[in-house]
């Protein structure tokens, strides 16, 4: 009988022993709130301290697709910054673990582009474009002054 109880015994430190390596894992997770620029308002998950930064933008990304939101975003993860909101000002590095930041808040920003360049670019092409063509108009009138009989210096 005494046998039978230290199996018994046995098997319950022994599943007490699995819960607490199952506890273990329960502790390192934490809920995180992520803001989006320019958006309603912050979307909220649970995730584990190791996950990675470029993975928790990942899961953000997908969650505010599925919830329709707006603006709409993309999924490009590489396009976007996460920011801690009690920390310093620089953006936390995509390959470190969420867990290493002490915040549980964060900023979900759009990097800048630089199709803002070429979009200054092409105006200033189209301004060109405009100059080269008003020129041509001039050259166009002058020569149909001169075939007039006109002078063109005194024209302009």
């Amino acid at each position: 009988m005494e046998k039978v109880k230290r199996n018994v015994s046995e098997k319950m430190m022994l599943q007490k022993q699995i819960k607490n390596k199952k506890g273990d894992d329960k502790k390192n997770r934490f809920l995180i709130s992520i803001n989006f620029l320019g958006s309603s308002g912050p979307i909220r998950f649970v995730v584990n301290g190791d996950d990675l930064v470029s993975g928790i933008i990942d899961t953000a990304l997908k969650i505010y697709a599925r919830e329709d939101r707006l603006p709409v975003l993309g999924f490009d993860v590489n396009n976007f910054l996460l920011y801690c909101a009690n920390a310093s000002s620089d953006a936390l590095d995509p390959w470190e673990p969420i867990g290493c930041k002490e915040g549980r808040n964060f900023v979900l920003c759009k990097k800048q582009l630089k199709t803002q360049m070429t979009e200054v670019r092409s105006v200033d092409q189209s301004d060109i474009f405009v100059l080269f063509s008003w020129e041509i108009m001039e050259q166009v009138h002058e020569a149909r002054d001169v075939s007039r009989g006109l002078n063109p210096t005194l024209a302009s």
